[in-house]
């Protein structure tokens, strides 16, 4: 199968798995099949509250994120990358739900988090990874290229109360 098409199917399975589970949990959700940038999935709760929320999924592996920079203001000064703080968040509680694909039905996985807890991930990890590397990147000095664990999701495996209040 062609590599961008299995990611379109593990993407989709991901957001309609997550919408099916918000249904089971009493909540109207629909999905966007990718038709509006940062939001997947639009609930609505009893009281007529619409919350958007932004799904990751995966089968293997790590989540992946293109730029640290998205959450950090990263310094880039010859070979030396320099953390000069947070980037402002458009949206710091966007609802993320982050889905691990097991590959036997049932057993998959969901961490729910919120923008800023994401920052805070991103933040702590890109920290240590410039701290252990000297500040060099070493394949590439430029790249902000970075990953996200299940260890590093797990105090929000299962926390649908952040969407279900």
């Amino acid at each position: 199968m062609i590599k961008s098409r299995k990611n379109q199917l593990t993407s989709k399975v991901g957001e309609y798995l997550v919408c099916a589970e918000l249904c089971r949990r009493d909540l109207i959700s629909t999905t966007f099949t990718g038709n509006i940038p940062d939001i997947d999935i639009l609930t609505i709760d009893d009281h007529l509250q619409l919350k958007p929320i932004q799904v990751k999924t995966i089968s293997s592996g790590q989540w992946q994120y293109r730029s640290a920079e998205e959450f950090l203001s990263i310094q880039i000064s010859g070979n030396i990358q320099t953390i000069k703080g947070r980037t402002p968040l458009e949206n710091p509680d966007l609802i993320w739900v982050f889905v691990f694909l097991k590959g036997e039905y049932s057993q998959d996985e969901f961490y729910i988090c919120r923008m800023k807890e994401v920052q805070d991930i991103i933040e702590r990890k890109y920290t240590k990874f410039l701290k252990d590397k000297g500040g060099k990147r070493p394949k590439n000095p430029a790249s902000t290229h970075g990953v996200i664990s299940r260890e590093d999701l797990k105090d929000y495996k299962d926390k649908w109360e952040t969407i279900i209040k």
